[in-house]
């Protein structure tokens, strides 16, 4: 067992680079100024908040394992199809069995931002009750894929916290989304089905990675996005 193996993109190379290119086209309308007042809304800067989706792809690389699920025979070198998307199950030779990680990209930073938000705009009570809704959701919409682990349908994440965040507070409605949309992922799909990993011969079941990283990433944009448009403007940010 070597340490680069726990290491692999997500998903198969064209889906990972349509993700990259859902990046490159914010990233472009941002320098067209169409996007800076949803990431304002957001309560971090555009760089910041730019940053913080680019890390997020170059972090879905990497796995931090945390623990292994002994005895378990393993599949490897095969890309799994759910809902559209396909999947990455890495090369392994000589695998101890099934190794639970962390993924950087889908779940340290996102983790991370999110207590950001919850601590710099307040949110506790909002944020908890939002992130518990889309965790419920999720939790009941995930399913246990032979050789990933657990997946959701990659657009819905983004969807039920866009509407859960509009719903709670259309003020907060953005850093609600991406705080509900990351934790309540991560969360209801992910912690709360950890339980079924066993048996699906996954080599590696990373914490958001493979089956929910594309999800957590494009709630990153979609959610934030989506309810950055409802976002009430205050007279002093009207155009002029």
């Amino acid at each position: 067992m070597h340490l680069p193996e726990y290491h692999y993109l997500p998903l198969t190379p064209i889906f990972f680079t349509i993700l990259v290119g859902i990046f490159l086209v914010v990233f472009m309308m941002l320098m067209l100024g169409a996007l800076r007042y949803a990431y304002l809304s957001l309560g971090v800067s555009s760089s910041t908040a730019m940053w913080l989706l680019f890390g997020s792809l170059i972090g879905s690389y990497f796995n931090i394992p945390i623990a292994t699920l002994p005895h378990e025979q393993v599949v490897s070198n095969e890309v799994i199809e759910f809902f559209g998307m396909h999947y990455v199950v890495p090369i392994v030779e000589h695998w101890p069995g099934t190794v639970i990680a962390v993924n950087v990209g889908g779940a340290v930073i996102p983790a991370l931002m999110s207590i950001y938000l919850l601590v710099a705009r307040r949110l506790w009570f909002q944020g908890v009750i939002a992130t518990a809704v889309v965790a419920l959701v999720l939790h009941w919409l995930a399913v246990p894929r032979p050789g990933i682990g657990i997946a959701v349908p990659v657009f819905l994440p983004a969807l039920v916290t866009a509407i859960v965040a509009m719903v709670l507070s259309r003020e907060n409605a953005a850093p609600l989304a991406y705080i509900a949309g990351s934790m309540g992922t991560l969360i209801g799909a992910d912690l709360t089905n950890l339980g079924k990993v066993r048996g699906l011969g996954a080599p590696v079941a990373s914490i958001g990675g493979a089956g929910t990283f594309d999800g957590i990433f494009l709630t990153g944009i979609l959610a934030v996005l989506l309810a950055g448009l409802y976002h009430p403007r205050h007279p002093a940010e009207q155009p002029q």
